[in-house]
C-alpha cells in the first residue's frame, strides 16, 4: 500500500534512502520529498523530538466549530483502533478522540495527549506535517513515516480551511494500523472537514447577523428626522412601498454594483469616512462608513448611501438629456458571499432598512439614504481580494494568448501576473515546445522562456539558456505531480536550496521569500512550468494565490498549446511550400532570373512561379496565386504548379495552359467540395495565373492571365509600362477563353512577374503601390537579382498582409549567325543537298563531333516531312547550349515512336532519332507543326558515340 514500484517496499526503500541511496519511482513523490525535506532539516529517525506548547486556544473558533463532529466521528469510530486528532495551524494538536477509551492508557503521551507539535519540521514524515506541506488530502502508511515510533501506524490527514479566508486553520488527522486501511475513510475524513469548515462560515454569519441587528437598533433609537449628516447613525428621511429611504431613488443595477464595490473597499478600510461617488449620467451619491459594535462586542462596519433630494436629482437628469429610470429595488447586499441575501433577510425579500414609529413620508427637499452594506473590516478585506482576483481572472482572458507565438504568449502571462500576483516570475518550456512540437518529457531539455519582475537586477537564471534542474526542486516536483507546489518560505524549502545553494542565497539576499510553481497543463499535455516569487509583500503566498496562479497558468497554457500547434502547423506548411517553389531554374539561355518570395505575417499563402525551359531555346515565365493562407492552400499551389509543368512539355500556347489549368481548378474544386453546396469542404476558393512564353530567336512574347495582375515591362531606355493584357476569369469559372497579347521585347529588356500582394495593400492605394513599383524598376542596367532588392525595399510593405512572389527576368536574344533555315520543297531527292549545307555550316561552327548524328537525324525527320507531312517545308538549325534540329511543314499528323518487328520493313526512322538526341518532340503552330530533337554538344559520361554504338547492333550489310 501506498507504493509505486513493484520491486521493492516502503521499508526496503526508507531503508535504502536513509543509507542515501536512490528510490525515485519506488515510492509515492510527496513522500520522497517530504523525505527528502526531512534528511534536509536535520532530523534523524530515532531522535525525533516534539516540543510541546501549553499556549492553546481550547476555546477558539475552530475547537468550537469541531466538537460537534469531534463528538460525531467518536461515536462512528466506537470499538474501533481509531485515534481522531485536531491540530492548530502549528501543527500543535488541540483535542483527541478515541474509538476505543482503553486506547489511551495504552498509548505513549505524544499520542493521546494534546499540545505536541506534529510540524514536519519536528516530526518529518507524518499525516498532520504532511498535510500542512502538501496543503492537501494525503495519506501516510507505515515505514513511509520517517521517525522510528511510526513505522507501525497509518494515517489520513486533510486541511481545515477558513472559508472567508481561504487559509489553513487547522488539520483533522486519522490514525489506525494499517490493517484497517480504507479507502473509505478518504471520504470520512473529508466530510468531516468540510463539516467544520461549514460550521466556521456559520460563525461569521452568525456575527454578520448581530452587527444588523446592533444597525437596526440604533435606528429605531434614534429621534425622528434626524439626518445621517451628523455622523450619527441617523434614519433616513422618507419611505417607499418597502419602507426603504433608496426604494424610489431611480438606482438601476449597474449603481447599485457600483456603490456595493465601493462599501466594500470602505469595510475593508475599517475607518469612519464620506466619500462621493459618480454614477452613470453624472448622479453624484455620498457613502458614509461608520463603526458599529453588537451587544456580544462583534466589530464592524455599517455603509450607508445618502442621495440628493428628489428635485436636485431631477434638475441633474434633465440638464445630460436623459430621463429618469425605472424605480429599481432597495440597494442592499451581503457582505459576505453568503447564499445571495444579507444575513438575516429571508432569500426572496431583500433587506431593507427600517423606520422609526412615526416616519410616514419623505420632506420635500430633504436627503434620502439607505443602507448598502454591513460587515467586519477583515471581511471585507476578503471580499476586496476576492474581486480583485477576479478582475484579474477578467483581464487575463483578454490579454494572454493576443499572438500565436510561444514564446510572446509565455511573456504575456508573466506580464499579466506581475506585481498583481506575484514581484517575479520565470516561466520554462522545453524546446521541443518552442519549435511547435509535443515534448516527450517536459523534465528534460527546459530552456528558462522567460524573466519578467519588478526589477531587472534581480539574478535568475538568464532567458534563452537551458535550465537543469533537479528533481527536488519545486519546478520539478510540480511537473511530476501536475499539481502547483507552494513553498510559503524559501528558507524552509530545502529541495530548492539544494538545486544550487549560492544562487539561492543571492535570490534570498533580493528578499525573495515565497514560491508557487505551477505546471502548464492543455489537454493533457505538460508544455512546462511556471514560477511566481514574492519579494515586497512580506506574507507568504496562501492557497487562494496558489489557486489564483493555477487558474492563470491553466488558461495560459491553453494559448501556449494553440500557439505550439500552430507553430507546429507553420513549420509544416513552410516545409511542403519550400519543396514545392523552385529550388533552382535549369539552365537555358534566352532570360536571366532573379526572384523573391515572402510568406504574409499571418502564415504561408498560395503563390508560386516557375521558370519553364522550352523546346527550340524559348522559356515559359509563369506566376500564380492560390486564393488562402495554410496547408490547404500550400498543397494546390503545389498541385498547379506541377501542372502547369506538365502542360508546358506539350509545349502549348499560353492561352491553352490557362484552359487546361481552369479545367483542372474546376475539376479539383468539384472532387473537393462534393455535389452538395453547403457540403462542408475546403475546395479551391480562387486561383490566378499569369502564363508568358519568350522566344529569344525572334524576341516575341507571348502572354495571358487569368485574373492576375499584369506584368511590368522595363525597356532599355528605361521606360516602364504596364501592358493592356487581357484580364481573362480567375481559374475555375470555366466557359470563358482565354486571350493572349503578344509584345516584342528587345534585348535586355526586363519582364516583371508578381503576385497582387506586392500591390495590394490595405494602407496604401494600388496606383500608389504601382507608382512606387515603377519608380524602383526604371534602372533597365541594374541585374535581375539587384532590381529584386530595389523592389522589395520600396514597394513591399513592412507586415504584408499577403505573400508574396517576384520574378524578375532579363530577356537576351540569340544571335543571328547561330541560326540557319532552310525552305525545301516536297522532293525526296534534295536531301542529300540539305545534308550538305547542313554538314557546311556544322563545320562553320565548329562542331564537327556532331556532324554524323545531325545527318542522321535530319535525313530521317526531313524524309518523315516529305513522305507524310504537307508543303512547305523549312528545316532551321539553332545553336544554342544544344544544336537544334527543327523540321516544319504544314500538316497537322504527328509522328510516334514504336517498337518496329523484326520483319518490318520501317518504323525504326523515329527510334533513332530517340537514340541519338537527348530529348526530341512535336510543336503545333497556326501553320502546321514543328518536330524538332535536341543534341547535346559535349556526350555525357558512358554516350561517347551514341551513333556508333546503335549501329554496332546492326548485322554488317
Amino acid at each position: 500500500m501506498g507504493l509505486v514500484g513493484e520491486d521493492i517496499g516502503p521499508a526496503r526503500a526508507r531503508e535504502q534512502f536513509l543509507r542515501g541511496g536512490t528510490v525515485e519511482g519506488t515510492v509515492r513523490n510527496p513522500i520522497l520529498n517530504s523525505w527528502q525535506r526531512s534528511r534536509s532539516l536535520g532530523l534523524s529517525p530515532e531522535g525525533c523530538e516534539l516540543p510541546y506548547f501549553e499556549d492553546l486556544d481550547l476555546d477558539g473558533r475552530l475547537v468550537r466549530a469541531a466538537t460537534p463532529v469531534l463528538d460525531r466521528l467518536e461515536y462512528r469510530f466506537a470499538g474501533r483502533t481509531m485515534n481522531v486528532s485536531l491540530a492548530d495551524g502549528r501543527g500543535a494538536v488541540l483535542q483527541r478522540r478515541f474509538g476505543e477509551t482503553s486506547q489511551v492508557r495504552q498509548l505513549a503521551a505524544i499520542q493521546s495527549v494534546p499540545g505536541f507539535v506534529f510540524a514536519e519540521e519536528f516530526a518529518g514524515t507524518n499525516g498532520i506535517g504532511l498535510a500542512l506541506a502538501e496543503r492537501q488530502l494525503i495519506n501516510v502508511y507505515g515505514a513511509e513515516h520517517f521517525a522510528e515510533r511510526s513505522q507501525a501506524n497509518a494515517c489520513a490527514a486533510i486541511p481545515v480551511r477558513d472559508p472567508l479566508s481561504g487559509r489553513i486553520v487547522g488539520v483533522l488527522c486519522f490514525g489506525y494500523p494499517p490493517a484497517d486501511a480504507d479507502a473509505a475513510l478518504n471520504l470520512v475524513i473529508s466530510k468531516a472537514a468540510g463539516a467544520i469548515e461549514r460550521r466556521l462560515l456559520e460563525q461569521s454569519s452568525t456575527r454578520e447577523r448581530a452587527l444588523l441587528q446592533a444597525y437596526l437598533d440604533a435606528r429605531n433609537r434614534a429621534p425622528t428626522g434626524d439626518t445621517t449628516g451628523n455622523g450619527q447613525l441617523g434614519e433616513p428621511a422618507g419611505s417607499g412601498p418597502a419602507g426603504s429611504g433608496l426604494a424610489g431613488s431611480g438606482l438601476d443595477w449597474r449603481d447599485e454594483m457600483i456603490l456595493k464595490e465601493r462599501a466594500t473597499d470602505l469595510i475593508s478600510a475599517a475607518q469612519r469616512a464620506a466619500v462621493d461617488v459618480l454614477l452613470p449620467g453624472g448622479r453624484r451619491v455620498t457613502l458614509l462608513s461608520r463603526p458599529v459594535t453588537s451587544p456580544s462586542g462583534v466589530e464592524g462596519v455599517v455603509i450607508e448611501a445618502v442621495l440628493p433630494a428628489p428635485e436636485q436629482h431631477r434638475t441633474v437628469l434633465t440638464e445630460a438629456g436623459t430621463s429618469p429610470g425605472p424605480l429599481a429595488p432597495p440597494v442592499l447586499a451581503p457582505a459576505v458571499p453568503l447564499p445571495g441575501h444579507l444575513p438575516g433577510a429571508e432569500p426572496d425579500h431583500p433587506a431593507t432598512t427600517v423606520r422609526p414609529p412615526g416616519a410616514t413620508g419623505r420632506t420635500a427637499g430633504s436627503a434620502t439614504s439607505g443602507l448598502v452594506l454591513i460587515g467586519e473590516p477583515g471581511v471585507g478585506t476578503y471580499a476586496v481580494a476576492a474581486r480583485r482576483r477576479l478582475e484579474l481572472l477578467s483581464e487575463a482572458s483578454t490579454r494572454i494568448g493576443t499572438t500565436l507565438d510561444v514564446s510572446r504568449t509565455a511573456r504575456e502571462l508573466a506580464e499579466m501576473a506581475v506585481p498583481r500576483l506575484a514581484d517575479y516570475v520565470t516561466i520554462d518550456l522545453p524546446e521541443a515546445v518552442l519549435r511547435g512540437e509535443e515534448p516527450t518529457d517536459p523534465r528534460t531539455g527546459l530552456y528558462r522562456t522567460v524573466v519578467h519582475g519588478i526589477r531587472d537586477d534581480c539574478p535568475f537564471y538568464p532567458a534563452g539558456e537551458p535550465v537543469d534542474l533537479r528533481p527536488s526542486t519545486p519546478q520539478l516536483r510540480c511537473l511530476a505531480d501536475r499539481q502547483p507546489v507552494l513553498e510559503p518560505d524559501l528558507r524552509a524549502a530545502g529541495g530548492w536550496i539544494a538545486q544550487d545553494p549560492e544562487h539561492a542565497e543571492r535570490l534570498l539576499g533580493h528578499h525573495i521569500h515565497s514560491l508557487i510553481a505551477v505546471p502548464l497543463l492543455a489537454r493533457g499535455i505538460a508544455l512546462g512550468t511556471a514560477s511566481f516569487y514574492r519579494a515586497q509583500d512580506p506574507a507568504p503566498f496562501g492557497d487562494d494565490d496558489r489557486s489564483l496562479a493555477q487558474e492563470l497558468a491553466t488558461r495560459a497554457a491553453i494559448c501556449i498549446d494553440n500557439a505550439r500547434r500552430f507553430t507546429r502547423e507553420h513549420t509544416m506548411v513552410l516545409a511542403l511550400q519550400h519543396s514545392l517553389l523552385p529550388q533552382s531554374f535549369p539552365e537555358q539561355s534566352a532570360v536571366e532570373v532573379a526572384y523573391r518570395y515572402m510568406p504574409a505575417a499571418s502564415g504561408v499563402g498560395g503563390d508560386w512561379f516557375d521558370v519553364i525551359p522550352l523546346s527550340s531555346t524559348r522559356v515559359a515565365l509563369v506566376v500564380g496565386d492560390v486564393v488562402g493562407h495554410g496547408l490547404h492552400a500550400a498543397a494546390t499551389m503545389g498541385r498547379l504548379r506541377t501542372a502547369a509543368r506538365n502542360f508546358a512539355e506539350l509545349d502549348l500556347g499560353p492561352d491553352e495552359v490557362l484552359t487546361h489549368l481552369d479545367n483542372l481548378v474546376g475539376r479539383l474544386d468539384r472532387d473537393e467540395g462534393g455535389e452538395e453546396p453547403s457540403a462542408d469542404s475546403t475546395g479551391i476558393i480562387g486561383a490566378t495565373c499569369l502564363y508568358a512564353i519568350y522566344d529569344p530567336t525572334t524576341q516575341q512574347c507571348v502572354m495571358a492571365r487569368s485574373g492576375h495582375p499584369p506584368p511590368a515591362l522595363v525597356h532599355p531606355d528605361g521606360t516602364v509600362t504596364f501592358p493592356d493584357l487581357p484580364a481573362g476569369p480567375p481559374l475555375g469559372l470555366g466557359g470563358l477563353p482565354f486571350e493572349t497579347a503578344e509584345f516584342t521585347l528587345p534585348e535586355g529588356s526586363q519582364l516583371v512577374l508578381y503576385t497582387n500582394g506586392l500591390i495590394e495593400d490595405r494602407h496604401r492605394d494600388v496606383d500608389t503601390s504601382l507608382d512606387q513599383l515603377r519608380h524602383a524598376l526604371a534602372h533597365p542596367t541594374r541585374p535581375p537579382e539587384d532590381t529584386c532588392e530595389a523592389v522589395v525595399r520600396a514597394v513591399v510593405p513592412q507586415h504584408p498582409a499577403d505573400d508574396i512572389a517576384l520574378l524578375v527576368a532579363r530577356t537576351h536574344a540569340l544571335a543571328p549567325h547561330r541560326s540557319a533555315t532552310w525552305d525545301l520543297p516536297a522532293d525526296p531527292a534534295l536531301v542529300s543537298g540539305i545534308r550538305a549545307a547542313v554538314t557546311r555550316r556544322l563545320a562553320e561552327w565548329g562542331l564537327h563531333e556532331v556532324v554524323f548524328a545531325t545527318e542522321l537525324l535530319l535525313s530521317e525527320l526531313v524524309t518523315n516531312a516529305i513522305r507524310y507531312g504537307t508543303e512547305p517545308i523549312q528545316v532551321r538549325l539553332l545553336h544554342d547550349r544544344t544544336l537544334i534540329c527543327e523540321v516544319s511543314d504544314a500538316g497537322s499528323t504527328a509522328p510516334h515512336l514504336r517498337h518496329a518487328a523484326s520483319t518490318d520493313e520501317g518504323g525504326r526512322g523515329l527510334f533513332l532519332v530517340a537514340q541519338l538526341a537527348q530529348a526530341w518532340g512535336t510543336r503545333y503552330t497556326a501553320g502546321g507543326k514543328v518536330i524538332w530533337a535536341e543534341c547535346a554538344l559535349e556526350a555525357p559520361a558512358g554516350k561517347a558515340d551514341a551513333a556508333a554504338a546503335y549501329f554496332d547492333d546492326i548485322p554488317a550489310l
